[in-house]
């Protein structure tokens, strides 16, 4: 039904009901802030993604007390199992205190996040679009104004964005970096009636011609799984040559194996850009900041985003509440110096990592390695790997906690 257009002012705007905004709208309202969430897009909707949630994603799921039950097609994951680009195969623990890593299709997932928001007490305006904004006026009375397709005009003290590695808001605010296509791009599509072992286990394979990309089979209730690759944009690979190198992945024996030979592929394959940059991002701009995808907050060398998105949600809410609303010089400094804390360090720890990962040489040792290291060793690389502990934790003291590599994994009291 249309929504007559009226004027509203609201605390805080949110532009973006996927994880990053539905997790700022949630702290923001059980603060007892009124923020308004506007998503172009009318939920559930899907999300290009490898739908998997590690251990850092689960951790912030929790602090905004989301449970699994509300993800119909939650599928907890035990253990990872790698192929290095020689065959050989590793598999590397989690845990089983808690919960370290799960699968969860973004179609249910992100509109039970936003859901959550609404019931935090969020106004959610899905399917209605940011038309305009305007900050020229901010300076004086203390108001972003906002033109919302359907709804009108929309002042709030603060926008948070997050509304993607394209952010329309970043683009009329002229921040944006013109013809930027994100460091990395994924293609993925699920498959139905797997009967081999990839309908219980995650898989994780280092093909020579992906490398330092990978790819990835992650299971699903009812036989069905999520399948897809990441491949770096260095310029080597053409986008439009992805739907014959999918179709090559998909004939190699070691996949087939895996998948079965039932298994059929279901709807069409998607392919997206990943932005993989926060430490060179403009993560604020007067009264609006930047989260997830909107800050380039991924992994950069896994592509993983949904943590980092969760993350910076919720320290934009923490860093708007630390300020107030009437010194947004305070709430971008807190903001922006607490993403650094959590995210950069870690970025170029990836970066480094990643580079190890470029020559089939450097993913075989690394393997090989991992492979070697015993059981407690593989055990916390999985843990290293799904984010338990943060990338460069070794070389920032001020991240260093007690548990270290000994706390539970999230939801422990109800999984015990």
């Amino acid at each position: 039904m249309a929504v007559e257009p009226v004027s509203r002012d609201v605390d805080v705007l949110v532009v973006g009901g996927g994880p990053a905004g539905a997790a700022a709208a949630i702290e923001l309202a059980r603060a007892g802030r009124s923020v308004m969430v506007i998503d172009r897009a009318t939920f559930p909707r899907d999300k290009c993604c490898g739908d998997g949630l590690t251990t850092l994603a689960l951790r912030e799921l929790e602090h905004l007390g989301f449970t699994p039950d509300l993800v119909p097609d939650w599928y907890d994951v035990d253990a990872a199992h790698l192929r290095s680009p020689s065959g050989r195969e590793v598999t590397v623990p989690l845990p089983d205190r808690g919960r370290y890593a799960a699968v969860a299709p973004r179609m249910q997932f992100d509109h039970a996040v936003l859901e959550l928001a609404r019931s935090a007490g969020a106004i959610v305006r899905d399917g209605h679009a940011v038309v305009g904004i305007d900050t020229a006026d901010a300076a004086a009375d203390g108001y972003v104004t906002a033109e919302v397709d359907g709804i009108g005009s929309v002042r709030s003290r603060y926008v948070v964005a997050a509304d993607g590695m394209w952010s329309p808001v970043r683009k009329m605010l002229g921040v944006h970096t013109p013809g930027y296509l994100g460091e990395w791009h994924a293609f993925r599509q699920y498959a139905r009636h797997v009967t081999g072992p990839a309908a219980q286990r995650l898989y994780v394979w280092f093909e020579p011609d992906l490398l330092p990309g990978y790819a990835w089979s992650f299971p699903l209730p009812d036989g069905r799984v999520n399948i897809g690759f990441g491949v770096l944009r260095d310029g080597t690979r053409r986008v439009q040559d992805m739907a014959q190198l999918w179709t090559d992945l998909l004939a190699r024996p070691h996949v087939v194996a895996a998948l079965g030979t039932d298994a059929e592929l279901e709807g069409r394959h998607t392919a997206w850009p990943i932005p993989a940059r926060v430490d060179r991002a403009v993560l604020s701009h007067g009264r609006v900041l930047f989260v997830g995808d909107a800050a380039g907050a991924t992994d950069v060398m896994t592509g993983e985003g949904i943590g980092q998105a969760l993350l910076t949600g919720r320290v934009a809410a923490g860093s708007l509440l630390t300020a107030g609303a009437t010194r947004p010089g305070r709430a971008t400094a807190c903001y922006e110096r607490e993403v650094r804390h959590h995210l950069v360090a870690d970025h170029r720890m990836s970066q480094l990592l990643g580079r190890a990962l470029t020559s089939e040489l450097g993913a075989r040792g690394a393997i090989r390695v991992v492979g070697a290291s015993g059981t407690w060793g593989r055990r916390n690389f999985a843990r290293w790997m799904f984010e338990d502990e943060p990338r460069a934790v070794a070389l920032t003291p001020a991240r260093w906690h007690r548990g270290f590599l000994t706390r539970p994994g999230a939801w422990a009291e109800s999984a015990a």
